[in-house]
């Protein structure tokens, strides 16, 4: 009963900490979300395009790329920053704090989006690329004109599942020094057993993903043609 109400005392929450918790998920979540949107879209891409091609180059191109992503896909988040502090390292000078999480959490999720990039081009309905086709439009024209606006609505709700997802990588990432809400639920809330911290970080952590769910649902409905 009395870590209960400890929990629900909130002495030992700082707004200032707090505050700074939030703005640094925001921070990671955001900046990997755009890479991993841009990065995503461009393997999707390729994923696409190489498995619908009948040349001969098409097949190794698609093998490649959907092993890597396959790969990346299959490493726990966990793992796969650890693998990655050497390089890590090299490329941002240091493996602690917002930026030691970020190469992390790209490669982590970039492969994630493109297999939804992948789906959400191949709904797109043939009837309308075959019209492009007809008119003259080169490949590159059907993927800008046709390709990604006819799969909008599901290319916005795919990158909303991929930040949601990121809001929880980053929680792990803040339990080996991202910083973050993750680190402040753990860190503090959990190894200095005050269980009010972790309770109002979790707190937190759920309306950042209520928010990113809602503002994405009612973008995908605002382009959806349908």
């Amino acid at each position: 009963m009395n870590e209960i109400k400890e929990m629900f005392s909130f002495e030992h929450v700082k707004l200032d900490v707090l505050w700074q918790s939030t703005v640094e998920t925001l921070t990671m979540t955001g900046i990997a979300t755009l890479f991993s949107f841009v990065f995503g879209i461009i393997l999707g891409i390729i994923l696409f395009q190489s498995s619908k091609s009948k040349t001969k180059a098409s097949k190794p191109v698609y093998g490649v790329t959907s092993f890597v992503v396959n790969l990346f896909r299959a490493i726990p988040f966990i793992i796969l920053i650890i693998l990655l502090i050497p390089f890590t390292k090299a490329l941002m000078g240091t493996m602690m704090g917002v930026w030691g999480a970020m190469t992390a959490l790209i490669i982590g999720s970039s492969p994630f989006y493109a297999r939804l990039v992948e789906i959400a081009l191949k709904e797109v309905d043939k009837g309308v690329i075959e019209a492009a086709e007809s008119m003259g439009a080169n490949q590159w024209e059907i993927i800008r004109k046709v390709l990604l606006p006819e799969a909008l609505p599901a290319l916005i709700s795919g990158i909303t599942v991929t930040a949601i997802m990121l809001v929880g990588s980053t929680a792990i990432a803040g339990v080996i020094g991202a910083g973050g809400l993750g680190s402040l639920a753990y860190m503090v809330g959990f190894t200095r057993s005050q269980p009010d911290v972790t309770l109002v970080a979790t707190i937190v952590i759920l309306i950042i993903v209520f928010v990113i769910q809602i503002l994405g649902d009612t973008i995908a409905r605002a382009v959806d043609k349908r």
